[in-house]
């Protein structure tokens, strides 16, 4: 018979992740992972199972090719005329969190519990985080 995952029977922990040198988007679908809790033998798809993940030295992470210079990210508010665009290179220099968020939300559920899976990405410029207490495994 197969056991489905209730939400007070999930146990979190805390994952550490190093992006010094990593490929880019190796290291957000390993994110992704961690967040939905595929990596579990009690995943269930309408159940949040994940666990927390930290990523540290976030703007150390590596491109391929020449996406620091081509590859663009447009916002637009909804007026005319108010698209803006930024470079890849100006996203990881200026707001990396950012950057981490939006690659990793195309990735997971575009539902409430997608929005509840984001909220335990931490990311973070340098090697110190203030997560010390919780953290219990790094990869």
């Amino acid at each position: 018979m197969t056991k489905t995952a209730k939400a007070n029977e999930i146990t979190r922990n805390w994952v550490v992740l190093d992006a010094k040198d990593k490929t880019f988007g190796r290291l957000i679908t390993e994110v992704a992972v961690l967040l939905r809790g595929k990596h579990k033998p009690c995943y269930t798809p309408n159940v949040d199972c994940g666990d927390f993940v930290v990523i540290v030295n976030a703007t150390q992470v590596k491109f391929s090719g020449m996406k620091l210079e081509d590859k663009e990210y447009f916002t637009h508010s909804g007026y005319f005329g108010s698209t803006k665009s930024k470079t890849l290179k100006e996203m990881l220099e200026k707001s990396p969190e950012k950057l981490y968020h939006l690659a990793v939300r195309g990735m997971l559920p575009k539902t409430k519990l997608g929005r509840v899976m984001i909220k335990k990405l931490k990311v973070y410029r340098g090697a110190e985080h203030p997560h010390t207490a919780q953290v219990s495994k790094s990869k």
